[in-house]
């Protein structure tokens, strides 16, 4: 047996409030809620990360994201909604089970974004080239 909240979750172990559920994909309300709606969007089969995770997966939970969006900003009358996902320790990745959080946003809700900052003169250039320079062509979801 998996050690893995998600996986408890989706195997019925664990309840959840959840909000939908197709062959591939668990929307659930997470318990910690940012504001009131705050979803989790999962993959049933477990992947630690976006980047283990297969392009045909991702694409799914993007479809049900897309799908049940509207639905949870009018059940809870939000205005908008920021998609997030933490990906490794270091960004702030709690579970090590892929997920998206979906986070409906009101005008008065008191939660900002992080601020950018800018580039040093020639920085951007040379960021861009180091990062062109990792890239694999045709690989979706190699990590390392």
């Amino acid at each position: 047996m998996s050690d893995c909240i998600f996986c408890k979750i989706v195997a019925g172990q664990i309840p959840a409030a959840k909000i939908y559920e197709d062959d591939k994909v668990l929307a659930f309300l997470d318990i910690n809620p940012i504001n009131p709606g705050h979803t989790l969007v999962i993959p049933k089969i477990h992947f630690s990360n976006l980047t283990q995770t297969p392009v045909e997966v991702s694409q799914n939970l993007i479809m049900v994201i897309k799908k049940i969006s509207p639905a949870i900003m009018k059940g809870v009358g939000a205005q908008g909604f920021n998609l997030g996902l933490n990906n490794g320790s270091i960004a702030g990745q709690i579970i090590f089970h892929m997920h998206f959080h979906l986070i409906p946003r009101f005008a008065d809700d008191g939660h900002k974004l992080w601020s950018g900052r800018q580039y040093q003169l020639g920085e951007m250039e040379k960021v861009a080239e180091n990062i062109k320079k990792f890239l694999i062509p045709n690989s979706y979801f190699l990590y390392g």
